[in-house]
């Protein structure tokens, strides 16, 4: 089967099907029986791989059409006449992107049509759906819902509008009595609104299978009674996320009855997701402790693990201190055999690390993916036990565990190296970006994902000769940190009869390293995120270790602080075209939305936000990209994300970039300048931030500008 998906793949398109054989007797893919080739079409996934098959020839168009089960549906709804009616085994549909974005499909005020017209007319076009995504501004979205739809997504940024409680579920539940599962994680409502819509309909709360209410839009979590109510709704849950509030401070806090209520209601659940609703960090004290401790006990958190034995995947996010936590680590080890996943914020006492004993978390030996946020206690020895005692984890992320350091970062990994394929080390203050990478090293040849905080701290090449010292090596000879990839890029002699002599040779590799560490290769490295705080250069990236990334492929970079209390940076550009050198680069998700700063007018002094933008996307043209994900930064006061004149400037250079999103708004004269990037064929501008701006028809959001604009860039002639 893999032989004949790379024929197929190096068919040229325009290929005839009848075409004559080039000699007698050879086969080609024409020659496959139709039910083969439609299994071989039906494993792509790729949209452009799709796209050019249907392009071979009629048959292969027309098999193409019949496999494809997955749509996203892009275009203004005033063009009804250039619906698709060739999808008709498409069961997954996603209406959510159409344009103008931000509006109800079948609002009337976004289209001249009547709304049961175009419902039906949808549900002709595209009869198999079962899945269905879609913008929900208003309750008028279950006219498009049908007794065969068994899943749905909802998305709305704007205001919830002045209706009674549960108005937007109440109609949709009366139309889908067999749904299995409801997304609401994109979806601005009340917390109130969900309970009494089960309530008054049991039957959904019997069907529903998965619960997604993991919105972080919301002023407030989900209470406790809120929390009850809706698991006893929902009993035969596999998969719930929920926004909670875990704060002892505020009324309806997730307390010991909630997270009982939780494993008593909902016993087959397989995936659970319990996360703090708040942004921000917790106030932590010196030693990384919150000041306050969560409203669960220790005795609520044994009884809640035993009540879920079927558990795959767990989140547990907390805000607060959950103290003494190995105890109950070691029952979720017992009661849940399944557990693959773990997720745990501020939890300490994870691991006791005594000796060579195994305790706490350590048991956990059937994990996959272990995410540890904010462990006040967790030392290089616990997080060493939990790299012995957890074989087979793939995916890591440390986050805050200001205990931490690089030498058992780095032990933790060579214990893993067969294993460990998706790194994530954030908010670690013993860890910036180059001892990060050091700690990654001995699988530099193998992973995929890889996550730091691009804070560069003192280290840096010239400086590196000075990371060791012979007390620190001292302390890495009794953990065993110089374990045996040292040895053999030393290529020390096992005869060595003298401790001092090791260590003054392991001394001199660590002091004389810098060179053969900042050559090497990740090979296999695909995805990069970093962090990156207001005002820092992202140059030094490709010098502290990552100048040699054959296959990234995706970049994913978060700005984050405030610029007002930031002056004028030392230099012009942020350093994006450092990354010209990473030759398979083609997508980047670019975050600055967490860059806060004057929107209008700035003091003497202080740059506004256009500026900012100069110096972030300054350099952006010199990359080969194809994609690009857009956040441009804000000024919360004002509730303003827009694309400014220096920004639309600067991404009007990216000849290479097919599909462009920018998560704001745009003045329809700076959108314009888009026309001229030679490949586009793909741009959205969407304000998925809460609250999405209310006036519609302002300058930058006029539904008339964003339809002139994607008039003129469907005219445009695309090369491929």
């Amino acid at each position: 089967m893999r032989l004949t998906v790379i024929l197929f793949l190096h068919v040229k398109r325009g290929t005839s099907c009848h075409a004559p054989m080039a000699a007698a007797g050879t086969t080609t893919i024409h020659d496959l029986p139709d039910i083969l080739l439609s299994n071989i079409l039906a494993i792509i996934t790729d949209t452009r791989a799709r796209n050019a098959a249907a392009r071979v020839c009629r048959k292969w168009l027309a098999v193409e059409r019949l496999t494809r089960v997955r749509l996203t549906l892009r275009g203004n709804v005033r063009d009804l006449y250039m619906l698709p009616t060739c999808f008709r085994s498409v069961t997954d549909l996603d209406l959510s992107v159409l344009s103008p974005w931000g509006y109800s499909l079948l609002s009337i005020s976004a289209t001249a049509a009547d709304p049961s017209l175009l419902a039906r007319r949808l549900r002709l076009a595209f009869p198999s759906v079962t899945s269905l995504t879609v913008y929900a501004r208003f309750p008028t979205v279950s006219l498009l819902a049908s007794p065969s739809v068994t899943e749905i997504k909802l998305v709305r940024w704007h205001q919830r509008p002045q209706a009674p409680l549960g108005s937007d579920f109440v109609s949709l539940f009366e139309k889908c009595r067999n749904l299995s599962s409801l997304d609401l994680s994109c979806f601005y409502c009340w917390t109130e609104d969900l309970p009494p819509a089960l309530e008054a309909h049991p039957q959904i709360g019997r069907s529903l299978l998965k619960l997604n209410l993991l919105n972080l839009s919301f002023a407030e979590g989900f209470k406790s009674h809120e929390i009850r109510a809706i698991t006893m709704a929902c009993p035969n849950l596999r998969e719930l996320l929920v926004g909670c509030i875990f704060d002892p401070r505020y009324i309806g806090y997730v307390c010991d009855e909630a997270l009982v209520a939780i494993a008593t209601n909902c016993k087959k659940l397989r995936l659970l997701h319990l996360v703090d609703i708040s942004n921000a960090p917790a106030d932590v004290d010196e030693h990384g402790f919150a000041f306050e401790d969560a409203g669960f006990s220790r005795d609520a958190l044994i009884d809640f693990f035993s009540g879920l034995p079927l558990i795959e995947e767990l989140v547990l996010d907390v805000c607060k201190n959950v103290r003494e936590s190995g105890m109950a680590m070691e029952i979720l080890a017992t009661k849940c055999p399944n557990l693959r996943s773990l997720k745990i914020g501020q939890f300490h006492g994870l691991c006791m690390a005594i000796e060579s004993l195994l305790d706490g978390l350590a048991l956990c030996q059937g994990l996959e993916s272990l995410s540890i946020k904010n462990s006040a206690d967790l030392t290089d020895f616990g997080l060493i036990a939990i790299g012995r005692g957890c074989p087979k984890l793939a995916k890591l992320e440390i986050e805050g565990c200001n205990r931490i350091t690089m030498r058992g970062v780095r032990t933790m990994v060579f214990l893993l190296r067969l294993t460990l394929i998706d790194v994530k080390i954030s908010r670690c203050m013993s860890l910036d970006a180059a001892t990060s990478l050091q700690a990654v090293e001995p699988i530099c040849d193998r992973i995929q994902r890889l996550h730091i905080d691009c804070n560069w701290g003192s280290l840096h090449p010239e400086h590196c000769a000075g990371i060791f010292d012979l007390n620190q090596v001292e302390e890495e000879e009794e953990i065993g940190i110089f374990n045996q990839p040292y040895e053999e890029s030393m290529d020390i002699s096992e005869s060595s009869s003298s401790a001092e002599s090791n260590m003054h040779k392991r001394f001199k590799f660590s002091s004389d390293s810098c060179d053969g560490f900042w050559r090497k290769k990740w090979d296999r490295l695909q995805s990069l995120s970093l962090w990156i705080g207001v005002g820092e250069l992202l140059t030094p990236l490709t010098t502290i270790g990552l100048e040699h990334c054959p296959n990234l492929v995706e970049i994913h970079i978060k700005v984050e602080g405030d610029c007002r209390e930031k002056p004028k940076p030392s230099r012009r550009a942020f350093g994006l075209s450092s990354l010209s050198q990473y030759p398979r680069l083609s997508k980047m998700k670019l975050d600055c939305g967490d860059a806060i700063g004057y929107a209008l007018t700035a003091p003497s002094g202080h740059l506004d936000l256009s500026l900012w933008e100069r110096f972030y996307l300054n350099g952006i043209g010199n990359l080969s990209l194809e994609e690009l994900d857009y956040w441009p930064p804000q000024d919360r006061e004002v509730n303003q994300r827009s694309l400014s004149l220096p920004a639309a400037g600067l991404l009007q250079q990216c000849n290479s970039l097919r599909k462009l999103f920018i998560h704001g708004t745009a003045n329809e004269h700076f959108i314009m300048f888009l026309l001229s990037i030679e490949n586009l064929r793909d741009v959205q501008l969407r304000e998925d931030y809460y609250p999405a701006p209310e006036n519609d028809m302002s300058t930058e959001m006029r539904v008339d500008s964003c339809c002139r604009f994607e008039d003129a860039l469907n005219m445009k002639r695309i090369p491929d």
